[in-house]
Order: structure tokens, then C-alpha cells, then sequence
């Protein structure tokens, strides 16, 4: 069995909702700030820090966060290409 790539474990993906509406897809915080007693909790203030950087930077301050759950996982590419070949569902 061939070992996981710590690139691909390093990082959890999460999808954020402002609570003016907007979406941010696939926002990146690392996986070791994440689990134990409060699982994603601190998600959201990694996630609010990266705002309050990127509003600094570009001077648009974002809406507050509303909600934050964790994007759905893809399979890897190989296995959506193998699946095509086969004429199997995505």
C-alpha cells in the first residue's frame, strides 16, 4: 500500500459563508490546528485572521464570517480518469 504524501494531509479545506452572502471556496488551514476537543472550531479564527491580512492588503474589509464547513473531498485525479474510461458515473 503506498503511504499518503504529507502535501495532500498537510492542509483541510473549508468552504466559508459571509454573512452578506458571498462564499469563499477551499480556503486552506492547517491540519495541525485542527482536532483534539475542539475538532474545526479554530478553523474560523484562522480563517478570520487570513481575512483581516488580506482586507489590510487589498483595503476591502470583508463581511463577518456566518459559517464555515469543511469543502467535500474529491477523489484523486487518476481515479475520476479511470472511472471515465469505463463509462462509470463521476
Amino acid at each position: 500500500m503506498a503511504m499518503k504524501s504529507r502535501a495532500a494531509s498537510s492542509f483541510v479545506m473549508f468552504d466559508v459563508v459571509y454573512a452578506d452572502g458571498t462564499r469563499s471556496s477551499n480556503r486552506k488551514v492547517a491540519a495541525s490546528a485542527l482536532g483534539g476537543l475542539d475538532g474545526d472550531e479554530p478553523a474560523r479564527g484562522i480563517i478570520e485572521a487570513q481575512d483581516r491580512e488580506i482586507a489590510a492588503a487589498s483595503g476591502r474589509p470583508r463581511s463577518h464570517v456566518k459559517s464555515i464547513v469543511r469543502s467535500p473531498v474529491r477523489p484523486p485525479p487518476d481515479e475520476t480518469a479511470d472511472r471515465k474510461a469505463k463509462g462509470g458515473k463521476r
